[in-house]
């Protein structure tokens, strides 16, 4: 069966006696046993529902998974995975990822004892260098936000397996729809289900797919007893969702190469980060390792004036934190999604105050080119 019709029809295509197309939303905290010892298979919303359970097949089935874990948030995903390390472990992760995941790094789960070292994770050699012997996980984004750097899953994977470490990738750029990390060799993969997945912006979620069943007997045992399960109508609602991912993020990937080529051109863009450019230099392996680039693009404009201008005047696409919905959405990281980062190491990756991420959505892109250019050249429409 092919991704596109995956993405409709879960493998355990479910019927009923109703002969519903959807999946009931179970929206039940509890579930009464049959008999003493007995049980339906639902006892309690937080450790599973019929709901859930449904959607995170349809989730491992897309990442080729073993397992998939449906939680509150793409921070709550991230946060139940550092809960399988200890005191003194050390954890080897990207020099660019959400700040989000930083700030849990460095603020939550340093104070719990984990250790970290941040690299270049397209490195290789960079990745060697930092294991010790405490070393238990390298955690990474490919495609990273917002630089958008590429690493090489299979090279990471095999030194991973080689360390006898586990290697986490955040796939929440790409989603399942353009790459599957566990068919690269990671043991668990992360989404903001928030994102691609959802499309929508009407819902907040996470994701962690796994590649063995014993990671899925950890993470479920963490998920359950710490609480940050997805309630069963937004699991309906992502279900939902997850039918028109196809269709969706091709669109959306589609208009990212044109609006790619054309900021390219344009005097106040500097420098353009966006994977499906052939000059981009993570070029060659994305095409090995996806199926698709994906619809963020970051840039660099000639001036912070100029930044702003464009964030003050755009008047289709919502200047708004997050991204991968059908509506396009520009962001200003240093002030948004990194602003918890120190100004000095910002502006040492890049994200300064001249530095935009644009999440690409399903408009036509001749009237996102024509708002860009309008915003860019100081604002000539009146806004909708």
């Amino acid at each position: 069966m092919k991704i596109e019709t995956q993405c409709i029809h879960n493998k355990e295509r479910r019927t009923d006696i109703t002969g519903s197309l959807t999946m009931p939303i179970y929206q039940s905290a509890t579930f009464a046993h049959p008999g003493v010892g007995m049980s339906t298979g639902y006892d309690y919303s937080r450790l599973q529902n019929p709901t859930r359970e449904y959607l995170e097949k349809i989730l491992a089935n897309l990442e080729h998974a073993v397992d998939a874990i449906a939680l509150s948030s793409g921070m709550a995903a991230i946060s139940v995975t550092m809960e399988l390390f200890h005191p003194g472990d050390h954890i080897i992760i990207s020099n660019d990822l959400y700040g989000g995941s930083y700030r849990l790094f460095e603020h939550i789960s340093e104070k719990n004892g984990i250790e970290f070292t941040t690299v270049n994770t397209s490195n290789i050699d960079d990745i060697k260098n930092a294991i010790k012997v405490n070393t238990k996980s390298v955690f990474l984004e490919t495609v990273s936000n917002p630089m958008m750097q590429v690493t090489d899953l299979i090279e990471v994977s095999k030194l991973t397996k080689e360390k006898n470490l586990l290697l986490i990738v955040d796939n929440t750029f790409l989603s399942p729809y353009f790459q599957n990390p566990i068919d690269l060799g990671a043991d668990i993969v992360i989404h903001s289900g928030t994102k691609y997945l959802c499309g929508h912006n009407d819902i907040v979620a996470g994701i962690i797919a796994v590649a063995t069943n014993e990671l899925s007997d950890k993470i479920r045992f963490i998920y359950k007893t710490t609480g940050a399960c997805l309630s069963a109508m937004d699991s309906w609602l992502l279900t939902r969702s997850i039918k028109t991912l196809g269709i969706r993020i091709e669109r959306q990937e589609k208009n990212a190469k044109e609006l790619a080529a054309w900021l390219k051109k344009q005097p106040w863009v500097t420098k353009i980060w966006y994977v499906g450019l052939p000059d981009h230099v993570g070029y060659d392996i994305i095409k090995k390792q996806a199926r698709g680039f994906g619809a963020m693009i970051s840039i660099e404009t000639d001036s912070k004036e100029t930044a702003l201008r464009i964030l003050s005047n755009v008047n289709l696409i919502y200047y708004a934190e997050s991204l991968g919905s059908v509506e396009s959405l520009i962001t200003y990281p240093m002030l948004q999604t990194h602003a918890d980062l120190p100004e000095e190491e910002r502006n040492a990756k890049g994200i300064t105050d001249r530095f935009l991420r644009i999440s690409v959505g399903i408009e036509n892109v001749e009237d996102l080119i024509e708002d860009l250019d309008q915003a860019a050249n100081g604002g000539t429409y009146e806004k909708i």
